[in-house]
């Protein structure tokens, strides 16, 4: 077994474990969580030895082997499969025998190494590189491609296939869903299923997690705390823990209690109703998920938009692509509805980023045409987002950029809602974390108070905390959204409709991720999963149909709530005014008398006022609702 005893490690001016111990048993499957920065890969680099403990004991049996994913891949000349291939070094070392033996025409020897190669499968070894590259996503023809033609991802993929060959008794994955689309995801979760081996992952993915671990460490307060199941489970067992806890427990509870206070106080209230549904959701998703983060201080949210046009964005009968006559993606009929909430999915490389792009603008489509709201305001979040900040700027001059005219302490107050203060907002990132950084790109995002949210894999960097921050803050968000992701978390707890990108084609996909998860692995390798346009295309063009007719009839109604809204805002802060004057001390002096009178007068026609907007508010709600009801 892997046996961790007393461990004491310190990086720099920053102590990672003391006194941490740990027992992992052969074919463990085990799961290891932390924030980042608490030192989950300094854990991997003792164990493999890269790293010595400042006091302690890692050991190992003598005859275990380790295998992990290279971080670098050489600009290689090998064909994609020889380079996995190479990984193999007892393959590579039985099949030297063979050469030494042949050299020599030592019969004994060559008859001794051809029994060798057979026994460790080697005259099958190029069809189980193929098979595994295929699920890595690599086409028949990309398998012979040299390695110094891939792209960075890719490369990454390569070396994930060099450590999934090797014939290890420990294998060690650091983030292996990094640079890996959903589909590769799903394929992966299945392979680590039917490996008997010993794993430990590090991954910010809880899907992943639960699919492939069966117990999980926690790296916390410099100890090594061992669950006995899954993500899910540890979730479970750490809030038992936690909730024994006063003030961690006091903390949830005050949060749960403040929730719905707001929502008892004001559901049926104009000005407050779309933000108490908001808090509803995310009272749902508290009490569902939380527990594991009740001792974390990171949350968000999204500003209610100025505007929320009905059909923000549209694609017609568009090609996008980067070349004039090789479109990625052909006709294209693509219309996002206010407050539709879409999942992009789709394999690596089918077209997700290009689609986005387009929608952006930044990207003009080849042919059709684009169609913006112009009150349109997008909030994109790109693949790559953390390569458009400026390493020399602090997180105060990113905002200053954005706001010229904003105060200082107006961005210093909002900054400190992303854990930006003090220093920290007035120093230069160059030498920020990937998760701060991460965290600085979602802070802008929410400043720009969009109403149209594109996110291209905006988990990258996060880590569980914040991305349980982020679907929380995403739940709330009132306009439209797409998002392109591979945490299945985020996918199936906001969006509400899947859209897919399928051999040049984009599809309504119409099911969860449980069956496309389903479909996609049955059809791996042999034929398309089974989704075309004209799936459900009659239901499809009635709930279209449906939408128009209740748009057209709502639409005065939303006029009047607008109206009374704005009215109802303005009559609050004369109530306001009113107000402060009568609890002054001067309000109620002999020169005040008329003053007095005529504000008390004042405010009778304000409250007054107030009720009547709030009962017209009501009724175009009741009247909204009737419609949806007669209509659906």
């Amino acid at each position: 077994m892997l046996d961790i005893r007393n461990l004491y490690l310190q990086r720099g001016n920053k102590s990672l474990f003391e006194d941490a111990s740990l027992a992992v048993y052969p074919n463990q499957k085990i799961g290891l969580v932390g924030k980042n920065g608490c030192g989950k890969s300094s854990l991997f680099a003792l164990i493999c030895g890269d790293l010595l403990p400042d006091e302690g004991e890692i050991s190992l049996p003598e005859t275990w082997k380790i295998a992990t994913v290279r971080q670098e891949t050489p600009s290689s000349p090998l064909s994609a499969i020889d380079y996995v291939l190479s990984a193999d070094t007892q393959l590579q070392i039985t099949k030297q025998a063979l050469i030494d033996a042949q050299k020599t025409s030592d019969g004994i020897a060559i008859a001794n190494a051809h029994l060798a190669l057979e026994e460790i499968g080697a005259y099958d070894a190029v069809a189980r590189v193929g098979k595994l590259l295929s699920g890595l996503g690599f086409s028949t023809e990309e398998q012979t491609r040299p390695v110094k033609t891939f792209s960075g991802g890719w490369r990454m993929r390569l070396n994930l296939a060099q450590a999934l060959i090797q014939r290890s008794d420990l294998l060690l994955l650091d983030e292996p869903t990094n640079h890996l689309d959903l589909e590769t995801v799903l394929w992966l979760e299945n392979y680590l299923n039917s490996i008997n081996t010993t794993l430990l992952i590090i991954s910010h993915d809880r899907d992943f997690l639960n699919a492939t671990t069966k117990q999980t460490v926690e790296l916390s307060n410099k100890k090594l705390t061992i669950y006995g199941g899954n993500y899910d489970f540890y979730q479970q067992e750490r809030a038992i823990r936690l909730s024994h806890q006063a003030a961690a427990y006091a903390k949830q509870q005050a949060q749960i209690k403040h929730l719905q206070s707001f929502i008892d106080r004001f559901r049926a209230k104009a000005t407050k109703a779309r933000q108490a549904q908001s808090r509803i959701k995310a009272l749902e998703k508290l009490e569902k998920i939380s527990p594991s983060h009740i001792d974390d201080g990171f949350s968000f949210e999204f500003k209610t938009p100025d505007f929320l046009p009905d059909f923000p964005i549209r694609l017609i009968e568009a090609d996008i692509g980067y070349e004039q006559n090789h479109p990625i993606v052909s006709k294209i009929k693509l219309s996002l509805e206010a407050g539709g909430r879409y999942g992009l999915l789709g394999v690596n490389g089918s077209g997700k980023s290009t689609l986005i792009k387009t929608l952006v603008g930044t990207l003009p489509p080849i042919s059709g045409r684009l169609h913006h709201d112009n009150k349109l305001k997008i909030g994109y979040f790109a693949q790559h987002q953390l390569d458009g900040l400026r390493e020399d700027w602090t997180p105060i001059q990113h905002i200053r950029h954005i706001s010229p005219e904003t105060r200082e302490q107006e961005i210093r107050n909002f900054l400190g809602q992303f854990a930006f203060s003090n220093n920290m907002a007035t120093s230069p990132i160059a030498p920020f974390s990937g998760g701060e950084k991460a965290r600085l790109s979602l802070a802008l995002l929410v400043w720009s108070r969009p109403n149209l949210l594109l996110l291209d894999e905006p988990t990258n960097h996060l880590d569980l905390d914040m991305r349980y921050a982020l679907t929380i803050a995403l739940q709330s968000f009132d306009g439209a959204l797409l998002l392109v992701s591979h945490d299945r978390s985020l996918l199936e707890t906001v969006c509400d409709n899947f859209i897919v990108i399928k051999d040049g084609h984009l599809v309504v996909f119409d099911g969860n991720l449980e069956e496309y998860r389903n479909l996609h692995l049955k059809t791996k390798d042999s034929q398309n999963p089974q989704i075309s346009q004209s799936h459900h295309k009659r239901d499809k063009r009635k709930e279209a149909e449906i939408r128009q007719e209740i748009s057209r009839k709502i639409k005065p109604l939303q006029k009047i709530i607008q109206e009374c809204e704005t009215i109802i805002e303005a009559l609050q802060q004369e109530k306001k005014r009113a107000e402060t004057f009568l609890s002054s001390e001067n309000a109620y002096n002999d020169e005040n008398k008329t003053t007095l009178r005529e504000t008390i007068e004042k405010l009778q026609q304000i409250n007054q006022k107030i009720d009547q907007a709030e009962e017209r508010w009501l009724q175009s709600q009741e009247e909204i609702e009737q419609i949806r009801q007669t209509i659906k």
